[in-house]
């Protein structure tokens, strides 16, 4: 069962939080994040994409930014733009999207449930990205950002949610600037903060890390660490958990995770077509947008149209949970096959763009001239997401997108 316990959050005053959080560090680039601190001096980026202080081209993964980043950080608290709870509480954190809220359990899981798999993961990480956080964790002794889990609802875990955010204030209350709002309480009562987590304890099976694989691991992996190096370790200590933001499953939904790709592998669009028609029903939907109506129904832009594309249904198998996914139906029958692209994780012929862009995107990519054919995938299901999980495969990369993404600084969790 799941270990998810209490902490004392190092959170902001409610007067700068909205300057102070920020989206994900992997979500964005140097630049990209530099604009976005622009104006705000309290902004969390300074210490989670620390390179934004220094001077332009330095090495982000360099020693300079990790330190930049620790002085930072310990700045921050003098300043008391992050000051420390004086009692460990669980927190509420809800999202909301297009008039859609969802709220989230932020409390502390458990490294030995990462390494027992009472936490699923579906994705493979790169031990280059894994080693970035490892070291970030390390040098600030803490966990700064979180990592989105999902669990099985409980429907009495719901009930306790709904009363707190129905009856109390929330300490933060914001919409940031892609127009999403974000609210954030501390749930006070010891008895409350107490049922919650014995409701995980003895309801809630395991979880599944729904974004944030690498930070997940690189989490996990320095909890062991500091494990290993205290010959006094007693197994309560505060580097054996790692900040997480719990989602029940019935709240979240997965956006589609599309494809652009630079050429057709020396095929002429009329023999493109031609090849994908052996496995794929082929309807021409002229020059108006098209989004894929269900699983196995694909949406691709070529020359200036989109067609609709319906996998003929002895190309795959329905009791297969990793071969009935649309990734792989896309990925079998046309970007191996046809287009050659052997890596998805390495080819420099492709590229995935995020639901939250919108199709518009992909006709912007094809229609420059930089790519030739883009592909849209309707969505993955939290059913399909739970099955590859509870079934110890792993998903293809780049085939689920989470939106929103968590802001990083509502709280954060020290390791001491």
């Amino acid at each position: 069962m799941a270990i998810v316990k209490p902490f004392r959050g190092l959170r902001p005053p409610a007067s700068i939080v909205k300057d102070l959080a920020c989206l994900p560090y992997d979500v964005m680039n140097t630049d990209e994040a530099r604009a976005m601190a622009k104006g705000k001096e309290c902004s969390l980026l300074h210490i989670t994409r620390a390179e934004i202080d220094l001077p332009e081209g330095t090495d982000i993964h360099s020693q300079r930014v990790y330190d930049k980043a620790v002085e930072n950080f310990h700045l921050w608290q003098e300043r008391g733009w992050l000051t420390q709870d004086e009692m460990p509480h669980f927190y509420i954190y809800a999202q909301t999207m297009n008039g859609k809220t969802q709220y989230g359990i932020v409390g502390c899981a458990s490294v030995d449930d990462y390494f027992n798999n009472v936490i699923k993961k579906h994705e493979l990480t790169r031990p280059d990205k894994e080693e970035d956080r490892m070291v970030h964790i390390r040098v600030n002794n803490a966990n700064i950002e979180p990592v989105f889990l999902a669990y099985p609802a409980v429907d009495e875990i719901d009930r306790i949610v709904s009363g707190i955010t129905s009856e109390q204030k929330p300490e933060y209350d914001f919409v940031a600037e892609d127009g999403f709002g974000h609210q954030f309480w501390v749930i006070k009562n010891k008895e409350i903060n107490r049922k919650i987590e014995e409701l995980f304890r003895t309801k809630v099976p395991c979880t599944y890390i729904a974004d944030g694989h690498h930070r997940t691991a690189a989490a996990a992996r320095v909890g062991m660490e500091k494990r290993k190096n205290n010959p006094a370790h007693r197994g309560d200590e505060e580097y054996n958990y790692f900040l997480a933001v719990h989602f029940p499953d019935n709240q979240l939904n997965i956006l589609d995770y599309n494809r652009v790709v630079k050429d057709l592998n020396g095929l002429s669009s009329k023999e493109f077509l031609k090849k994908i028609k052996e496995n794929f029903d082929v309807e021409d939907m002229g020059k108006k947008i098209y989004r894929p109506k269900q699983l196995h129904n694909f949406s691709m832009y070529l020359d200036g149209k989109w067609y609709s594309l319906t996998a003929k249904p002895e190309t795959f198998d329905e009791n297969d949970p990793i071969g009935v996914l649309d990734v792989n139906i896309l990925s079998n029958l046309i970007l191996t096959p046809v287009l050659d692209i052997q890596d998805l994780r390495r080819s420099k012929r492709i590229d995935f763009i995020g639901g939250i862009r919108g199709l518009d995107e992909l006709k912007r990519r094809v229609d420059s001239g930089e790519m030739k054919v883009a592909f849209a995938l309707y969505p993955v299901s939290m059913k399909q997401l739970i099955d590859v999980a509870d079934s110890g495969n792993i998903m293809p990369p780049k085939t689920t997108w989470f939106e929103p993404k968590l802001r990083s600084g509502l709280v954060i969790h020290l390791l001491d």
